[in-house]
């Protein structure tokens, strides 16, 4: 098992320019998840003003270090599933290019979606990236590890009808239990739950996202050094440590945009709908996790808010801004996927 220690890869990162680019890329998706994915995992807090922005974005960078950190010490599956499920074996220089690509068209549609407040998902962009790049430098479906991405598929399932069922479930159980207290005195306790959820929320977006990313970092220190490790990897702790920073720094560029249009139009939340929303979010990313399933924050925070809504009523969602992430989640695998296959011949040409 072939281990890199923090003074190593600092040697090499000034001497390689390979490595530099594939860092400084890989960095900037963690970045740009930090600041698009991350938001999502506060929305609901911001918008029943149990927190108020700069508070909550503390709070979410604070729980992302901790869930990257925590969770890739105890469970390191769901960063093995997204390193195995590419092959970028063959010339390391060739793969290291179509690698750099995949990261360049992550950044790329990533930017864009923040830009139009679009809660799209860097899990679905960073596997349709690497799997895109991965066809383009095998010249063909061999460059897919099908076993391992079949997992993407269980997790999409598992978040959009867990997140929804628990959602729904979770907010009737809470309505039920509460249902002969007096609404007013309720507030407070609910307004801490809330704070509670955020905080699950954030530590738990850190344990999904940051293990993708750190898979990634490892796959081009691998290819560096002309060679790709397959099977179980040790996942050394400066790298745990450098992602969670980066991460953690992402969320606290905060993004107003993405917090407003899954917190605020979405769905107009109370404040223990907003804790139920969190919590049944918070558990289907655990059981995610745990199972070894890449699924989406934001696939599963939104799905939960749309089951809380429409344990109300089903016109309390709005349906329509429903539709428009629907769409983009759906044309994120094959538009993210075309622009890393295609960025991937360019590099491989170019380099």
């Amino acid at each position: 098992m072939m281990e890199i220690s923090f003074i190593e890869f600092l040697q090499q990162l000034f001497t390689i320019p390979a490595l530099f680019v594939t860092s400084v890329l890989t960095l900037a998706v963690i970045l740009v998840n930090g600041w698009t994915d991350a938001p999502n995992a506060i929305a609901t807090c911001i918008s029943t003003r149990s927190l108020n922005p700069r508070g909550a974005i503390v709070l979410a960078t604070v729980f992302n270090f901790l869930g990257v950190l925590i969770m890739t010490i105890l469970n390191n599956s769901v960063a093995m599933t997204v390193y195995n499920m590419v092959d970028f074996r063959g010339d390391t220089h060739t793969a290291l290019a179509a690698l750099c690509a995949a990261l360049f068209a992550i950044v790329t549609w990533a930017t864009a979606a923040w830009w139009f407040g679009i809660p799209t998902s860097e899990s679905h962009a960073l596997i349709a990236g690497l799997s895109g790049a991965a066809i383009a430098l095998q010249g063909g479906f061999s460059g897919i590890d099908g076993a391992e991405w079949v997992k993407v598929i269980y997790g999409l399932v598992l978040s959009t009808f867990l997140g929804f069922g628990l959602g729904f479930v979770t907010v009737k159980m809470v309505g039920f239990l509460f249902k002969k207290v007096d609404r007013r005195k309720t507030q407070g306790f609910f307004r801490n739950a809330q704070i509670f959820g955020a905080a699950a929320m954030g530590f738990m977006h850190g344990a999904q996202d940051g293990q993708k990313f750190m898979s990634v970092f490892l796959l081009g220190m691998f290819l560096v050094k002309g060679q790709i490790e397959t099977g179980q990897i040790q996942i050394p702790l400066w790298l745990i440590v450098l992602c969670s920073l980066v991460m953690a720094l992402g969320t606290s560029i905060g993004g107003y945009r993405i917090i407003k249009s899954v917190g605020m139009d979405m769905v107009k939340l109370e404040k223990y709908q907003g804790f139920s929303a969190d919590l049944a979010a918070a558990v289907c990313l655990l059981l995610s996790s745990l199972l070894g399933f890449p699924v989406s924050t934001t696939h599963t925070k939104t799905t939960a808010i749309m089951g809380v809504g429409s344990a109300k009523r089903i016109s309390s969602v709005k349906w329509s801004l429903v539709q428009e992430m629907v769409l983009t989640w759906i044309l994120t695998f094959p538009g993210c996927g075309l622009i890393g296959f295609l960025m991937a011949k360019l590099f491989m040409w170019l380099f």
